[in-house]
């Protein structure tokens, strides 16, 4: 079997998972598989719940015919649950779509945490932590990841470094930083075969605040760069932030 069915319709389900186990389906749920994928009882289906690794399972219609209600009987394990990553983003909430869009890619680069983070210069004071979860779901479910990343309440950047753990490197994004080669920078960290804690921080549209900055080059283990010689837009800034991040010092090695 190839490492990752991506014929298979994936469903993320938070429910414990085991072999014999039978899971109900909500009412989105039902529609998806039997109204939108057209499903019949019996089609596979595979299920994750971000614990157990990721099963296979077999429609089963209820007593209504399925329009309404269904459930999944669980079948075997078609792969266990990997250690999850261990990568931090620290960012500056952003309008719907281009939250969504971070959200989206985040998980899809390894993010292990989503924390928004309220600056001086945040032009966004409102984030919708239900929306985030579901596009962090969704995205799990197109790309056959099996880990979800947590999602921190907004909080403001001083409590936020405050907590930060000193053997966690920082990777602070600054367009104010004299750094033209940020893989050399990057390169510059010294780190062994095993995975470093990470964190990347990508900052508002407005910029840090000079007290913002000189709070995050006091860390302990900071990397501070820019990302090239123009402007990114703070969503693709993260994206971009995390592939440097991802093949330097990341899992991409």
């Amino acid at each position: 079997m190839a490492r990752y069915d991506f014929r298979s319709p994936r469903l993320f389900v938070d429910v414990p998972l085991a072999a014999g186990a039978a899971v109900a389906l909500d009412r989105d749920q039902t529609n998806y598989l039997v109204n939108v994928l057209r499903l019949a009882a019996g089609d596979g289906v595979l299920v994750f719940n971000g614990r157990d690794g990721e099963w296979r399972a077999a429609l089963a219609h209820g007593a209504k015919g399925g329009k309404r209600d269904a459930s999944l009987a669980i079948g075997e394990q078609t792969r266990p649950q990997p250690e999850p990553p261990n990568l931090h983003l620290l960012f500056a909430p952003l309008k719907h779509a281009r939250l969504d869009y971070v959200v989206q890619k985040a998980v899809e680069m390894g993010v292990s945490r989503l924390q928004p983070i309220m600056t001086q210069h945040v032009q966004v004071t409102r984030v919708n932590a239900d929306r985030m979860r579901a596009n962090a779901v969704e995205a799990a479910e197109q790309c056959g990841i099996l880990a979800l990343p947590e999602i921190g309440a907004p909080l403001r950047l001083e409590p936020v470094l405050a907590a930060h753990d000193p053997a966690r490197l920082m990777v602070f994004c600054d367009e104010e930083a004299e750094v033209h080669d940020p893989v050399a920078a990057l390169r510059s960290v010294s780190v062994g075969t095993a995975a470093m804690p990470l964190a990347v921080c990508i900052g508002p549209e407005g910029g840090f605040a000079e007290a913002e900055r000189a709070a995050l080059l006091r860390l302990p283990k900071v990397v501070r760069l820019s990302i090239g010689p123009r402007i990114l837009r703070a969503d693709t800034a993260a994206v971009a932030a995390l592939a440097l991040v991802q093949a330097v010092l990341g899992d991409w090695r």
